[in-house]
Formats: C-alpha cells, structure tokens, sequence
C-alpha cells in the first residue's frame, strides 16, 4: 500500500519513496538541486514560493517543497494526528 504525503499547496508525494528530506540552505544541496534540474530530475512543487525543503527519492528524483522538513517529516511519520487531512492512504 502507498503512503502518499501532502507536501504542501495541494501537490502529494509517494512517502515510501523518499530517502531523506533536507533543507536547501547548504551549498552542496544548492549544487544538488542544480544537477537535479540541469539533468530534468528536479519537480517543482513549492508554487512559487521559497524552497524549504528538498526531498530526496529513491530513484534520484528530487522534489522541492515549500513546507519546512520537519512538518514534512512529521507528516511522515504519522505523527500529526490532529491533522489527519494531511496523510492519505491509496487503496
């Protein structure tokens, strides 16, 4: 079964996908994110606002994201109970 993830402004993620979910200020993330559009392996899905998140996935596809990493990761783990909204199962 897929964990599907709200990462912010109506745009979901495969949360079993995702290796690691970092923050963009770091240079060697910024040349991270580069290469990843450089190479169309980049989803922009921060709306136009800033980047705050990068999540990092398990075939090398990078999605940046507009919500801080640790709401994402909270999200992740289910640990947002009052906002059940927010993690979606696929049946």
């Amino acid at each position: 079964m897929n964990l599907l993830i709200n990462i912010g402004y109506g745009n979901i993620a495969n949360a079993d996908k995702i290796t690691a979910i970092i923050s963009p200020e770091a240079a060697p993330v910024k040349r991270m994110v580069q290469h990843a559009k450089d190479e169309n392996m980049a989803v922009d899905a921060t709306c136009g606002r800033k980047t705050r998140a990068v999540l990092v996935m398990d075939d090398g596809h990078l999605i940046l994201s507009a919500i801080m990493p640790d709401t994402i990761a909270a999200r992740a783990k289910g640990l947002a109970e009052s906002e059940p909204v927010h993690i979606i199962r696929n049946i």
